[in-house]
């Protein structure tokens, strides 16, 4: 599955550490996006068809919060879903994030199988049987 999906964050090198892990669980094939902060973020999906949002909690300009914030404010931003991924673990923290509108939560470091999970939790599984015979022969068009 092909998703498009937007990477927050103010640190590059995590952005890209977000993205290997983002292919290494099964999305090697969508379209990624990257902005340094929540205000970046806002001005790149009014340009754009955003599926997800992965974002940091932590970032100048405008914080991971502030973000939530800000989409859920907007007609038609606001049913996109946003994970945050943060060292932040504190359950207050994290319960203020999904009482704001988040759709999940990672705790950093983070795996894979871990991400897979999540996204397919909020998107729907991605998994499929490889034995399914993809040919067309059986049908009348």
């Amino acid at each position: 599955m092909s998703y498009s999906i937007l990477i927050v964050d103010d640190s590059l090198p995590m952005r890209s550490v977000i993205k290997r892990t983002l292919k290494a669980a099964g999305y090697g094939n969508s379209d990624f996006h990257e902005a340094a902060n929540g205000k970046e973020a806002l001005e790149l999906m009014k340009n754009g068809w955003i599926d997800i949002v992965m974002t940091d909690y932590n970032m100048p300009v405008m914080n991971g919060l502030e973000l939530i914030r800000a989409l859920k404010k907007d007609d038609i931003l606001k049913d996109i879903p946003v994970v945050v991924i943060s060292t932040e673990g504190n359950k207050a923290k994290i319960k203020t994030f999904m009482e704001s509108g988040a759709a999940g939560y990672v705790t950093k470091p983070f795996t894979p199988e871990t991400i897979r999970d999540l996204i397919n939790n909020i998107l729907g599984d991605i998994s499929y049987d490889e034995d399914l015979d993809d040919s067309d022969d059986d049908f009348d068009f």
